[in-house]
């Protein structure tokens, strides 16, 4: 299977995939395109790099650190199988409360619905 431009995707979760300073966070909360259904929020902010994700995992999403690693282990899963595709933005994903005590082939759809939405609307 290779990606777009011919060469095989990578599936790694690279230090430049991430979202690391709160100054890069600060921008894609103060200017973002949105996505949100009851799981997640999910907020993207156009870049000049490859897509790198953030997330912010509350208590209130899930109250115990075993589940919040959970519902971070997928989102950074669904964003890795997705990055191909996305558009260069920066992703900062949000859980709701709740989330955590769904099951994980529904959060997965839940964030392919996301990846899709966001991609439609940056592209535009």
């Amino acid at each position: 299977m290779s990606g777009p431009s011919g060469r095989k995707p990578s599936f790694g979760y690279t230090r430049s995939s991430r979202l690391l300073t709160p100054s890069d966070f600060r921008t894609v909360f103060k200017r973002n395109v949105r996505s949100h259904d009851r799981y997640f929020t999910v907020l993207a902010h156009r870049s000049g790099n490859s897509p790198r994700l953030g997330s912010a995992v509350a208590r209130k999403a899930c109250g115990s650190a075993v589940g919040r690693n959970r519902l971070k282990r997928i989102i950074r899963e669904s964003f890795r199988h997705a990055r191909e595709r996305l558009p260069k933005v920066d992703l900062v994903v949000i859980v709701k409360p709740g989330a955590g005590k769904i099951a994980n082939p529904q959060l997965r759809d839940s964030l392919e619905k996301h990846w899709q939405v966001i991609t439609n609307k940056c592209v535009r």
